[in-house]
């Protein structure tokens, strides 16, 4: 949701050297063949969930308005099923010393408006991304390029970055304030997709009816009905590897997903991308071959913000500690799971390219209660605990069943710690993540991160280095965000997947989320859909599904 210097002149395909096992399950097949027979006029209804905000592709930076993004925009590159990076409206991305690039776009590309796709198109909604007066979530994704730190800066009236230029409507140029050889394969990501000249004359407008040129449109200026359901139909004109095999797709939005598991059951929902943990012991047998359980690029953690009392200082560390092995995650997998899911060992997930489980410091997430004793007395020393202001574990009560695996975790804690520890629902997931963003949390978070591209370093920079978009604990730590650096400016994968191993002894140390588990597949379909796949990221590959 992505390496080698040595080549002269790189193309993407060159670039792309990461490739994850699939992640595909029951009648799903390779989407890189046609799906064959099958209803292709069906509307294949989904489970989603309510955006946080408009849907501005830099303003966009969690699941239910990504699903919609990516379905409606096409990027540079794309991930094919098994995370493969692939032309998509890029003719080519060329570079001598992997600071410099060249980017051709193909010839004939439009937005459903009839809008051409253009280098500006591209150009402009990237700097409209950078300059800090516009507030983009996912502003953070640029910092590679040339005078992002100008634009970004805040009070800053900069609004174009010094890197980018137009060379002609098929072509631009992007300068790099360092080498980093991988940066062409996070071009897939929703935040560099383009936007027509309209969408920056009144963004939020945009967002409520936006126009893209991928796969996929809104149905009518009205399809998105606010907390019901989001309405895409094919975009006859697109022309690229992810071309529609069915009618459009319905996101439609559940306040639970224990319902949305029951309309699977009735066949009433098309596909239920997680199931409920309540219904993970049973799933298996109520859908049989039409069901997945199986290893993605993703995790869950909990975030404890660094602005709350008692969670800062040398005594927040060591809190940070103790609580990480107070959680007792091998019980909480096995019991609560049906041991669908496995304890993490680190801050990213096993399926990556360069994954190390034991790491220095991975003993922080280890369950071991005397330990977390003692680090907890240490902390006590240094600074008492203020209990007026108990932790709480904030999560969404609308999508993945949370409550359940909340509540063990916080039993463990409080019967390890003897602390006041207790869950915090939220109505839905966009309340929770409204809070996150403006940072008004009174407690953790539930937390975690589904890869926008296969690479461990999109587990780190854009929650954890200081300053990102998705930095829900406020963390800072300038010995990180060097190993950062300096992973990206390495010359091959391996020593870049080293770099970024090094930098996560920090976060070890640190903690500024506690990892819980590397997540999973588990998801099903009806009996009325055919042709489905789950890729390397756990995301359905909707374009490929097709009615019976």
């Amino acid at each position: 949701m992505r390496f080698t210097r040595n080549s002269r002149i790189l193309s993407v395909a060159a670039v792309a050297v990461f490739a994850l096992s699939a992640c595909g399950g029951g009648s799903g097949g390779s989407t890189d063949e046609a799906a064959t027979g099958g209803n292709t006029d069906a509307v294949i209804v989904v489970d989603g969930s309510e955006p946080q905000n408009p849907l501005i592709p830099t303003s966009t930076n969690e699941v239910g308005g990504g699903a919609v993004l990516d379905l409606i925009f096409a990027g540079l590159v794309s991930y094919d099923a098994d995370g493969k990076t692939q032309n998509e409206v890029a003719e080519s991305i060329e570079t001598e010393d992997a600071q410099n690039y060249t980017i051709t776009l193909k010839e004939g590309m439009t937005f459903t408006n009839g809008d051409p796709v253009t280098a500006s198109s591209f150009v402009d909604a990237w700097n409209y991304g950078a300059a800090a007066k516009n507030a983009q979530l996912s502003s953070y994704f640029f910092e590679s390029i040339e005078g992002y730190a100008e634009a970004s800066a805040e009070g800053s009236t900069v609004t174009e970055m010094s890197g980018l230029k137009v060379v002609d409507d098929k072509t631009f140029t992007v300068a790099l304030s360092q080498p980093e050889s991988d940066w062409p394969q996070r071009l897939g990501y929703s935040a560099f997709y383009p936007l027509p000249a309209d969408a920056l004359k009144d963004p939020k407008k945009f967002g409520e009816n936006p126009v893209g040129n991928g796969p996929y449109k809104f149905a009518s200026e009205g399809a998105w009905k606010h907390n019901e359901q989001i309405e895409l139909v094919p975009n006859e004109d697109y022309e690229g590897p992810q071309e529609p095999k069915n009618g459009g797709i319905t996101f439609k939005i559940y306040q639970n997903d224990t319902t949305a598991y029951q309309d699977l059951i009735s066949d009433n929902l098309d596909v239920l991308k997680t199931i409920p943990t309540s219904d993970i012991k049973n799933f298996k047998n109520d859908l049989g071959e039409r069901s997945i359980e199986s290893p993605y690029a993703g995790n869950q953690t909990i975030a404890v913000p660094y602005y709350l009392k008692n969670w800062d200082g040398e005594a927040g560390k060591l809190r940070r500690q103790a609580l990480s092995m107070a959680i007792n995650r091998d019980e909480i997998t096995k019991v609560i799971f049906n041991n669908g899911r496995e304890p993490a060992k680190d801050f990213t997930a096993p399926v990556l390219p360069g994954f190390k489980e034991d790491l220095p410091g991975s003993e922080n997430l280890e369950y071991n209660p005397e330990k977390a004793k003692e680090l907890w007395a240490e902390a006590e020393k240094i600074e008492p605990y203020d209990a007026s202001e108990p932790l709480t574990i904030g999560y969404n009560a609308d999508k993945g069943d949370h409550k359940t695996w909340v509540e063990a975790l916080v039993n463990s804690v409080k019967n390890t710690l003897g602390i006041e520890i207790t869950g915090k629902p939220y109505a839905t997931f966009k309340e929770a993540r409204t809070e996150a963003t403006e940072q008004t949390l009174t407690g953790a978070i539930r937390s975690g991160w589904q890869a926008d591209y296969p690479s461990l370093y999109n587990f780190l920079g854009p929650i954890y280095a200081t300053g990102a978009g998705s930095n829900d604990s406020v963390y800072s730590n300038p010995e990180f965000d060097k190993a950062l650096k300096e992973g990206l400016a390495a010359e091959s994968v391996e020593e870049g997947n080293e770099a970024m191993n090094k930098a996560q002894e920090t976060l070890l140390e640190d903690l500024p989320a506690i990892p819980l588990w590397y997540q999973v597949a588990q998801g099903g379909w009806s009996n009325n859909v055919d042709n489905v796949e789950f890729g390397w990221d756990g995301v359905p590959q909707y374009h490929a599904i097709t009615g019976k």
